[in-house]
């Protein structure tokens, strides 16, 4: 009937003004390798071994900064606050250099603390016995 059941929002940081060595020292994408992924949906099936896959929603917004960082006040809250105000970040965003760094670092120490060993040839590789 085309009325708007809700709106919805999603604050994105401009990293494309973010700036190498000053900004951020490395960029980072966890890939997992194609011969990997062969290796576990080959092996499963051989030795009938169960396999889970976490699928985790807004997965960028759970890492965590470890160096201090600052974004303009997006846009609709110009005018109610100061123009010298910036917003201080807790959290990454999207957009953010180190969003994936920092959101891959977290979900590995909370899956290792959970008994999961970190492959070595494949760093994206989590395994449990």
């Amino acid at each position: 009937h085309g009325s708007l059941e809700r709106y919805k929002a999603r604050l994105v940081a401009k990293g494309y003004t973010q700036t190498c060595a000053v900004d951020y020292s490395e960029t980072f994408a966890p890939m997992a390798k194609m011969s990997t992924i062969r290796i576990v949906l080959a092996l499963p099936a051989q030795f009938n071994w169960d396999i889970q896959q976490y699928d985790v929603k807004n997965a960028f917004l759970h890492g965590e900064l470890e160096e201090e960082k600052y974004m303009k006040v997006p846009p609709g809250f110009q005018g109610k606050v100061s123009e010298t105000t910036v917003c201080k970040l807790k959290r990454v965003l999207y957009g953010l250099t180190q969003s994936a760094r920092a959101w891959f670092g977290r979900v590995t120490r909370a899956m290792t603390s959970n008994g999961y060993k970190q492959c070595h040839a494949d760093p994206t590789l989590l395994i449990k016995h």
